[in-house]
């Protein structure tokens, strides 16, 4: 093992050996410890590029190098740093705001990210120098070198250097147009060289030409591994592009299945993409209600991006629309310590090639919001505002809803945010730094028990009103129950001296009949009686008055 050199070494070399020397040996050895594929070795072999780069900043060979090892030791915000001038949307960026210093048009900030408005390579310049003389061997050598030329001076290796970082990063629609645009060049140089040595060409057999500016064609491992990254990347991109049309359309639970699809999927994804899926599923779950899940997402992205301005915005109107007014007042106050270090940095938090949703322009106005939304929330606290928490909100219920309703959605919400399963997504996600890992758990643990906390707590008030509506319901229904059971003694027994005293009338009824039946009997027996003796006293010359009684004539 090579082992790597200090500037001493440098300042006290040999008067025989030239920079250009050290650097080429240097730039040999970390070729050969890169190719072993060891992480110490490639470890060592940086150490020999950084001393290379030192004496020589620009020699190009030794910034492919550099890039590479920083690549295969997964250093991949050390590569963003060390080629940001080649990323696309930063290029587009500063150029737009130049536009806008300048007020320039700006219509061309308007347009989509494209591979041709992003000049992510110099221009090719050939300066060629004149023959000095017709020798045939230095015109041989200077014909090969002219067919192997490359036609970029600065490399083409950048593109899926670059293209392989920018994806780890996050910066999906950066890295497939790296990938593909080095796919393209590779081929095309992959196509050049093997015109230019076939068969009939001007090639010597017993001489090998190597030229370091020449464009090697990649492995064909690598080739797959890069093929494979790319569809890859579309796979994910098309996914998201469908859920955020979705959200744009009020499909708002199809825009969360497709989402869910990016997080949740078997093959990971890198850290930043995800942190900005979650966040968009977090929008998602609000508009559609469900204030749970949406705050779990703030909290993973959080944990993800802990500088996250959208996240923390989020996160603070979701607990002011429950009326928590303590934890949205603990993340606005995080918002305003992150907008004033804003100001003193001068700077957005995060490298330069970081996306932000604000600019920094709006950091005053949305810093004097901030100011003017705590003084009124900490009115409320003052106020006696602190207990009135919409639990119903929280978990996602009407008012007055039964107790199956509540047990059902407190289950649910058990199961999805348990403090045990609150790294879960943490396996599926692909991490710019190893390192960050743990404070990542710590941060997930600790959002998701305090949501964990929020969701019993609002079990157990809801749950004390359940039981008390219950107990009101069954106490009104007994009482209901005993009135009702006194009505229907009092209709019945209003009812059972209803029939006596019609029998009583009935039997008064018919036993008049009986008599007045009777009486007419008697009546018409009288008077039958009556027209027999008046028969025969005329009969008889019965001519004197006979004295009646006016209760006979009666009939």
């Amino acid at each position: 093992m090579v082992s790597s050199p200090s500037h001493g070494c440098i300042e006290k070399k040999h008067w025989w050996l030239t920079n250009k020397k050290i650097v080429d040996m240097y730039v040999k050895d970390a070729r050969s410890l890169i190719a072993s594929q060891e992480q110490s070795n490639i470890a060592s072999a940086l150490n020999l590029l950084d001393a290379a780069l030192a004496l020589s900043p620009r020699f190009e060979m030794a910034l492919e190098l550099k890039a590479t090892a920083l690549l295969h030791l997964r250093r991949f915000k050390e590569v963003a740093d060390m080629l940001q001038d080649y990323i696309p949307s930063l290029s587009l960026k500063t150029a737009s705001d130049d536009s806008s210093v300048s007020s320039s048009s700006s219509d061309n900030n308007s347009q989509p990210l494209s591979r041709e408005r992003v000049k992510l390579l110099s221009a090719p310049t050939r300066s060629e120098q004149s023959f000095k003389c017709f020798s045939v061997s230095d015109l041989k050598k200077r014909v090969m070198a002219g067919i192997g030329k490359n036609r970029d001076k600065e490399g083409q290796w950048r593109y899926l250097v670059l293209g392989q970082a920018c994806c780890h990063l996050g910066l999906m629609e950066d890295a497939i147009a790296l990938l593909q645009t080095g796919k393209r060049l590779a081929s095309a140089a992959f196509r050049r060289e093997s015109v230019c040595w076939s068969d009939d060409s001007f090639t010597s057999s017993a001489v090998t030409f190597t030229f370091g500016n020449q464009p090697q064609t990649p492995p064909r491992a690598e080739s797959e591994s890069i093929c494979n990254l790319v569809s890859h990347i579309k796979l994910l991109l098309r996914r998201k592009t469908a859920a955020i049309a979705a959200a744009e359309a009020g499909l708002h639970s199809e825009a969360i299945r497709h989402f869910s699809k990016i997080v949740d999927g078997r093959r990971g994804a890198p850290q930043g993409f995800l942190a900005e899926c979650f966040m968009h599923r977090a929008s998602a779950y609000r508009s559609s209600g469900r204030i749970a899940e949406a705050i779990a997402d703030c909290n993973r992205t959080l944990a993800l991006d802990p500088s996250c301005i959208e996240a923390l915005s989020t996160r603070a109107s979701l607990f002011e629309t429950i009326r928590c007014l303590p934890d949205s007042l603990h993340d606005l106050e995080h918002l305003k310590l992150l907008y004033n270090s804003i100001l003193r940095d001068r700077k957005l938090p995060g490298p330069a090639w970081k996306r932000q949703n604000v600019g920094y322009g709006e950091i005053p106005g949305k810093l004097c919001s901030i100011a003017v939304k705590i003084q009124e929330q900490k009115q409320r606290v003052g106020s006696g505002e602190l207990g009135n928490v919409d639990y119903y909100a929280l978990m996602g219920l009407r008012r007055g809803c039964s107790r199956s309703e509540l047990e059902r959605a407190h289950l649910l919400l058990t199961l999805r945010h348990k403090p045990d399963k609150s790294t879960s997504f943490i396996d599926r996600c692909q991490f710019a730094d190893e390192r960050d890992i743990d404070s990542i758990k710590d941060r997930a643990k600790m959002s998701a028990l305090l949501l964990f906390r929020l969701i019993q707590r609002g079990y157990t008030n809801l749950m004390r009103l359940v039981l008390d509506e219950e107990a009101s319901e069954k106490q009104r229904k007994k009482s209901c129950a005993a009135n009702d059971v006194q009505l229907h003694q009092q209709q019945h027994s209003i009812s059972s001296s209803k029939p006596k005293s019609v029998n009583v009338k009935m039997v008064k009824r018919s036993h008049h009949h009986q008599v007045e039946n009777k009486n007419n009997a008697f009546q018409g027996v009288f008077c039958r009686d009556l027209a027999v003796v008046g028969n025969l006293l005329s009969q008889a010359g019965f001519n004197r008055p006979i004295p009646l009684k006016y209760e006979a004539l009666s009939c």
